[in-house]
């Protein structure tokens, strides 16, 4: 039998902040353009009209899913609904995009791995319309946190998102080496 208990494990991170002149609406809509749209419910179907549920037959449909960027959209929040009702008219937009073909390169050794995957930012609009800031936390920090030997694939996960922002911000980007 298992003992209950709880741990805690404290470790570093890495937010990375991309402020760009490039309007909230353009940086969004480059984001969309790169980064395919998914749709996960419907997954199971197509699995089946390829064949059934085989790792082959989930490979198929989720490249058909996904954009340039390797990234296939999962879900969109959008603050900007309800931050009016506190008086901020600032347009605020959270998207969650991956690719489950790279999460697994890193959950097959630890599934928990997949709290960070798939990744997420955070679209800011400035104050003043002049631009936006895209906010993310470097996945490498994040998903090989308690066990090193994930930090490869997750730092080839880092240099992809990397050059989504790059590309959407048109903010020349490295990833960071520890």
């Amino acid at each position: 039998m298992t003992e209950a208990r709880a741990t805690a494990t404290t470790f570093d991170g890495q937010r990375i902040r991309i402020t760009t002149p490039r309007s909230f609406d353009d940086v969004l809509a480059q984001l969309r353009q790169l980064i395919g749209t998914a749709a996960i419910e419907q997954y199971p179907g197509a699995m089946q009209q390829l064949g059934g549920g085989s790792q082959e037959n989930f490979e198929t449909v989720v490249r058909s899913q996904l954009g340039p960027s390797q990234f296939m959209l999962f879900h969109e929040i959008n603050h900007s609904q309800w931050l009016p009702v506190y008086g901020v008219t600032q347009r605020v937009l959270r998207l969650i995009f991956g690719n489950p073909i790279i999460a697994f390169t890193m959950m097959r050794d630890d599934l928990t791995a997949g709290l960070f995957a798939p990744v997420e930012v955070l679209l800011v609009e400035h104050d003043n319309e002049d631009g936006c800031t895209v906010v993310y936390d470097l996945p490498s920090a994040l998903v090989a946190a308690e066990d090193p030997s994930l930090l490869p694939a997750a730092r080839e996960l880092d240099t992809k998102l990397n050059a989504l922002i790059s590309s959407a911000t048109g903010v020349p980007m490295h990833t960071p080496e520890e």
